[in-house]
């Protein structure tokens, strides 16, 4: 009976989680017999509730690329945190070429950012915030730059007690 339970959990942690294809990249390769085609995929799964991760796969298929990375964003879920529907400070991270800075915003203010950096924050269910790509359009550096950003925010509680004020 307990296993039931547990896979009952499971598939419904599942089913809230929702998939977004955020980038698809097709290559070419000419051999012998003509052009042969191989795909990646950059996937972002989220539970709008601040669980977010991201996945880049390669496969032959579209659709093997596609799941394969989906299974990748379920391993590097992780949590992040926020102060009500926003961030709790200013930060600018880069990574490789590009940088990323975000910056919260008022209540009611909504999410002001580029295309990727937006559906980020919208799958980690960040309502308003402001956010700036700088200095690159890699897809694939921009979305790591993004989540770069969000390991390094911190409480206010956290940021207290390092200071040995709380």
């Amino acid at each position: 009976m307990a296993k039931q339970s547990d896979s009952h959990k499971k598939e419904k942690a599942a089913s809230e989680l929702q998939e977004k294809v955020l980038y698809i990249n097709r290559c070419a390769k000419v051999v012998k017999g003509g052009r042969k085609f191989s795909f990646s995929a950059l996937i972002l799964v989220g539970d709008s509730k601040g669980r977010i991760g991201y996945g880049f796969a390669k496969a032959n298929e579209l659709t093997d690329a596609i799941r394969k990375g989906g299974e990748a964003a379920r391993k590097n879920m992780r949590k992040y945190p926020t102060m009500g529907s926003t961030i709790p400070h200013e930060i600018t991270v880069k990574q490789d070429g590009a940088s990323v800075y975000m910056a919260p915003a008022p209540e009611g203010a909504g999410v002001v950012a580029g295309s990727l950096v937006r559906a980020v924050l919208e799958m980690a269910g960040i309502k308003d915030v402001m956010a700036k790509i700088i200095g690159a359009n890699n897809p694939i550096n921009i979305l790591r730059a993004t989540f770069k950003a969000l390991e390094q925010l911190q409480t206010r509680d956290v940021i207290k007690q390092r200071r040995g004020i709380a």
